[in-house]
């Protein structure tokens, strides 16, 4: 996409913003059911994840999922404008916050909110800079085209302190900050390769996860607070709940640390299955010798 055509769709979104959120549900409901329709090879990996982790399924029950998942993901993309462009008030009037918001300002310990991929995602990260003060710090995928990128990053911290570090860069900047006193925003449920990883099992399924955040947590005296979000039916906003800090937890044992955050994930995922990102091949990296599950 050229830096014009990058810069009318960015235009797009910032008038789409205006409209009242029971319209943007609308268009993003209507946007999901394009994707569906055209994106097949999403379509397809979306099925396969939800055959692997949802098996008791029936097949029907499987595709009726994904549909309505296709929905909340166009909601999703039609509504992240307002995190992006919206004011503060209007803002705080949508995002729906419930728990302990403001544990990392009297937390002696650094704070790593373990945040899942749900819809809501980007509404629990503005969350934790509208309705408390500690600095923010994350890693995010640097995006080919630099307007977009800079679009995402300035979208992403508009109203906190902290900063966002590319994937591609060492953990140190990340490090640093925490240092510093940042809260990590932390997304652990991603396939990133096995490098630093380990084969845990997701939904029964082995899957790459990360070791890093139980030895981050580990190694800077971390506490762990898991953050859950999901976007409200009928245009009501996003809720975003601030759960209670795990206890023992790091752990001595960075693989019982991180079977511990999966299992909680595939919970949250049970209670909310729609709302979690299908879309991702989450078992794109297989253990040795076994073959690929999205042949």
């Amino acid at each position: 996409m050229t830096a014009l055509a990058t810069h009318l769709l960015l235009g797009l979104l910032w008038l789409v913003h205006w409209l009242p959120l029971g319209v943007q549900a609308a268009l993003g409901n209507g946007l999901g059911r394009l994707l569906h329709a055209v994106a097949g090879s999403r379509r397809r990996i979306a099925l396969r994840n939800v055959e692997l982790c949802l098996p008791e399924r029936s097949a029907a029950q499987r595709e009726a999922l994904v549909r309505e998942h296709f929905r909340w993901l166009g909601r999703s993309i039609i509504e992240r404008p307002l995190l992006w462009y919206a004011s503060p008030k209007r803002l705080r009037r949508l995002i729906h916050v419930d728990g302990d918001v403001k544990l990392a300002e009297r937390s002696r310990r650094p704070v790593m909110w373990l945040v899942p991929h749900f819809m809501a995602l980007d509404v629990a990260g503005s969350a934790t800079q509208l309705f408390q003060s500690n600095p923010v710090g994350s890693i995010y995928q640097a995006q080919s085209n630099p307007v977009f990128d800079a679009a995402i990053r300035k979208g992403r911290m508009r109203f906190g302190q902290g900063d966002l570090w590319p994937r591609s860069d060492t953990a140190l900047p990340l490090v640093r900050g925490i240092r510093r006193g940042f809260s990590f925003f932390n997304l652990p449920d991603m396939d990133f390769g096995i490098k630093d990883a380990a084969f845990v099992p997701f939904f029964g399924v082995p899957a790459a996860t990360l070791l890093a955040p139980s030895q981050l947590a580990r190694s800077l005296n971390m506490l762990l607070q898991p953050v859950f979000a999901e976007i409200l039916p009928c245009g009501r906003g996003s809720g975003v709940n601030f759960l209670s800090p795990w206890t023992a937890w790091p752990s001595d044992d960075p693989l019982a640390d991180t079977r511990r955050l999966n299992e909680w994930i595939e919970a949250r995922i049970r209670e909310n299955p729609a709302q979690y990102l299908w879309v991702h091949k989450r078992f794109k990296t297989r253990p040795p010798g076994e073959a690929g599950l999205y042949d």
